[in-house]
C-alpha cells in the first residue's frame, strides 16, 4: 500500500480522494506543511510516498502518471510530488525546509502562497534532485485559487476524455509502418482487456514466447499445413509481443522481471522460429542450418551497430551534422518518415515478412528474402550514420568510450595484450581501431573460410585476431567511427564459428554452432541492456570465464584444427552448452536481483 498526503482543506464535491484510493494510495489529511512533514515521518520507510494539493484538480490517469510510475524515485505533476524509498530523504529534506518557511502551525501554513506541493518540489530542483515530470498532453493537472478558475478547471476536465488519452498513450510514439496500422489499432484494447482482467505484462510476454515456440514447432514439422500454421501463430505472437508494451504503459507496471523477459524473448522467439524453420527444410531433404545461422548472425550484428552507434552518441557533445539536418528536413515531409522506418525493416514488417514467406513459399526462399532484406536495411543504417560520424565531429565522453568498451567484451587475452600496446596506439591515426578491427576479422573470417577444415592456418589468423583485437581497444574508444569496433568484433566472433561449422560439412555442426552463436549472442544482448538501464555492463568475471571474443574464436579455431569434424561438433555443442548455462545463470541472477533497473526500452523498434 501507498500512502497520499492530502494538504489543506478538503474540498466539497472533489473526487481526488476516491481517485487516489483507486490507485492504490490509503489516504490521510494535513493541515499545512508542518502536519504533513509530520505524517510523512510516520509513514513506513518501504512505501511509496504523495503530497497532494486537497484542491488539485485533473484527470486519473494524469495522477497515475505522475505518482505510480516505478521508474523514477522522485516525480510529480502541478499539485502533487511523490516519492519511491529511494527519493524519500531527499523529500523530507524539502519538506523540512517548506515546513520553516511556512511557520509553525495550521495558520503559518498559509503564509507562504502557491500550493505545498509545487514548493516542495521548487525545493527538491533548488537541492539538485531529479524529479521526474511526466508529459500530460491534453490532460488536466492544476490547483485553482478561486472558485471561478476551479469551475473552468473542472469543464476542461470533463471536455477531455481521459480513457482514450489513456488508450492512445499506451501505444509506443515511434514505430514502424505495419505496427502503426496493422497490430496497433487493435492490440491496445486487447491491453486494456487484460489490464480489466488483472493480467499483467509478463504474463502476456510468455503467453508470446509460447506462441512463438509453438510457431517454430509447427515450421519443424516440414509440411504446408504447420508451414501456414507457423506463420499466422508467429504473427499472433507480433500481437502479444506489441500488447505487453502496450499494457505496460496503459497500466504503468513496469518492473525489473519485466525489462529482462522485454529485452530478451524478441530475440529468443526470432532465432527459435529460423532454428524451426531449418528443421522443417531438413525434414523436406533441404539442408538450410547455413541460411539460418547467417541470418541470425546478420541481424545480430545489425543490432549490435544500433546499439553501438547510440551509445556512442547517447551524451556526446557539438552532436550535429548536416546529415542529420537533412535527416530532420525529411522529417516533415510525412511519407519519407515511414518509407525510412520500412528501409531499415523493424521487427513488424520483418516478422510480417517472414509470416508470409513461410505460409505461401519455402524455408530457403524465406531466408533469402530475409538475408537480402537485412543486408539491404544494414547497408541503409550503417551508412548513414558512418556519414553523420564522419560530419558531425561529435566529443564523446568517458561514459560513451566505457559502454564501447563494455559492447567490445574483450576477454583475458585481449586484456593481457593491450598493456604493451597501449603506448604505440597512441600515436597511430584516429581510424585505428576500427580499421585494425575489421581487417583482423576479415583475416580469420576470409581464412576460415578459404583454408578448408582441419588446417593449422584459421588458429594462426584467430593468433592475429588477439593482436589485432588488442590494439583496437589499446586507447579509449572516443574516435569518430569507433563506435564500429564492436559489430566488427561480432561479425568476426560469428562468421568465424559459421564458416567452419560449414566447412565440417557434417551432420549436425551448423545446428550446434547455431547453437554456440545464440547464446553468445544472448550474452551481447543482455550487456546491451544492462548498459540501457545505467547498471553497468556484465560482471568482469563472465567475461573472463567465457573467453571474450577473441578468446572463443581462438578455441573454436583450435578445436577445428586439432578434432575431426565429428568430434568438432560434439565440441561446439559442450561448449555452446556450457556458454548457455554461465551467461543464462548470472543474467537470471542480475534481473531479478532488486539492483536491476526497471527499464522500458522505447527505443527504434529493432
Amino acid at each position: 500500500m501507498s500512502t497520499a498526503i492530502l494538504t489543506g482543506q478538503p474540498v466539497p464535491g472533489s473526487s481526488l480522494e476516491g481517485d487516489l484510493r483507486s490507485l492504490g494510495f490509503d489516504v490521510r489529511t494535513a493541515p499545512g506543511i508542518t502536519e504533513a512533514a509530520a505524517l510523512l515521518a510516520g509513514v513506513p520507510a518501504g512505501q511509496r510516498v504523495a503530497v497532494v494539493d486537497a484542491r488539485f484538480v485533473g484527470h486519473a490517469h494524469a495522477l497515475r502518471l505522475g505518482l505510480t510510475d516505478p521508474r523514477f524515485p522522485l516525480s510529480a505533476i502541478p499539485g502533487a510530488v511523490t516519492a519511491q524509498p529511494a527519493g524519500r530523504q531527499a523529500l523530507i529534506r524539502a519538506m523540512a525546509r517548506e515546513s520553516s518557511a511556512a511557520g509553525a502551525g495550521p495558520a503559518g501554513a498559509t503564509a507562504v502562497a502557491g500550493s505545498p506541493a509545487d514548493r516542495v518540489v521548487t525545493a527538491l530542483d533548488a537541492e539538485g534532485a531529479d524529479v521526474h515530470r511526466p508529459e500530460l498532453g491534453s490532460l488536466v493537472a492544476t490547483v485553482p485559487g478561486d472558485p471561478q478558475t476551479r469551475n473552468e478547471a473542472r469543464q476542461a476536465v470533463a471536455a477531455v476524455d481521459d480513457e482514450a488519452v489513456r488508450l492512445k498513450s499506451a501505444v509506443k510514439a515511434r514505430d514502424g509502418f505495419f505496427t502503426t496500422y496493422f497490430i496497433s489499432p487493435y492490440s491496445r484494447y486487447i491491453a486494456r482487456w487484460c489490464a480489466r482482467r488483472g493480467l499483467t505484462p509478463n504474463q502476456v510476454t510468455t503467453a508470446s514466447l509460447i506462441t512463438a515456440l509453438i510457431a517454430a514447432g509447427c515450421a519443424a514439422t516440414g509440411t504446408r499445413g504447420g508451414f501456414v500454421a507457423a506463420g499466422v501463430l508467429l504473427l499472433a505472437s507480433f500481437v502479444l509481443d506489441c500488447t505487453d508494451g502496450q499494457l505496460a504503459r496503459y497500466s504503468l507496471q513496469y518492473s525489473t522481471l519485466g525489462a529482462w523477459l522485454d529485452a530478451t524473448f524478441d530475440r529468443a522467439k526470432e532465432y527459435a522460429y529460423y532454428a524451426g524453420l531449418a528443421l522443417g527444410a531438413a525434414r523436406g531433404g533441404d539442408d538450410v542450418w547455413a541460411l539460418a545461422l547467417g541470418a541470425m548472425v546478420l541481424q545480430t550484428c545489425r543490432h549490435v551497430v544500433d546499439f553501438s552507434f547510440n551509445e556512442a552518441n547517447h551524451d556526446a557533445t557539438a552532436n550535429t551534422s548536416p546529415t542529420a539536418a537533412l535527416s530532420d528536413r525529411l522529417d516533415s515531409v510525412g511519407w519519407t518518415v515511414w518509407l525510412r522506418r520500412m528501409i531499415v525493416l523493424p521487427i513488424g514488417e520483418r516478422w510480417a515478412m517472414i509470416a508470409v514467406l513461410t505460409a505461401v513459399t519455402t524455408p530457403r526462399i524465406t531466408f533469402y528474402a530475409l538475408l537480402v532484406g537485412c543486408a539491404l536495411a544494414a547497408t541503409y543504417t550503417t551508412a548513414g550514420r558512418v556519414l553523420r560520424s564522419l560530419t558531425r565531429k561529435a566529443k564523446r565522453t568517458d561514459r560513451a568510450a566505457q559502454a564501447l568498451a563494455d559492447l567490445a567484451d574483450s576477454g583475458p587475452l585481449a586484456q593481457a595484450l593491450t598493456g604493451p600496446l597501449k603506448r604505440p596506439a597512441r600515436r597511430l591515426p584516429g581510424v585505428t581501431a576500427p580499421a585494425v578491427a575489421l581487417l583482423g576479422g576479415l583475416a580469420v573470417v576470409a581464412t576460415a573460410l578459404l583454408t578448408g577444415f582441419g588446417g593449422p592456418w584459421t588458429t594462426v589468423a584467430a593468433c592475429g585476431y588477439a593482436l589485432t583485437s588488442a590494439l583496437a581497444v589499446a586507447r579509449p574508444l572516443k574516435g569518430a567511427l569507433d563506435w564500429l569496433v564492436p559489430p566488427f568484433f561480432r561479425a568476426a566472433e560469428y562468421g568465424t564459428v559459421l564458416a567452419l561449422a560449414a566447412d565440417a560439412d557434417v551432420n549436425g555442426a551448423l545446428p550446434a554452432a547455431y547453437g554456440l552463436v545464440a547464446a553468445v549472442a544472448y550474452h551481447h544482448y543482455d550487456t546491451v541492456y544492462r548498459i540501457r538501464g545505467n547498471a553497468g555492463a556484465s560482471p568482469r568475471w563472465l567475461v573472463r570465464a567465457i573467453g571474450g571474443h577473441e578468446g572463443r574464436t581462438l578455441v573454436v579455431a583450435v578445436l577445428a584444427a586439432l578434432l575431426t569434424a565429428s568430434q568438432f561438433t560434439v565440441a561446439l555443442t559442450v561448449l555452446a552448452v556450457a556458454v548457455a548455462l554461465v551467461v543464462l545463470v548470472e543474467s537470471i541472477r542480475f534481473w531479478a536481483s532488486s539492483g536491476a533497473p526497471a527499464v522500458h526500452d522505447e527505443g527504434e523498434p529493432a
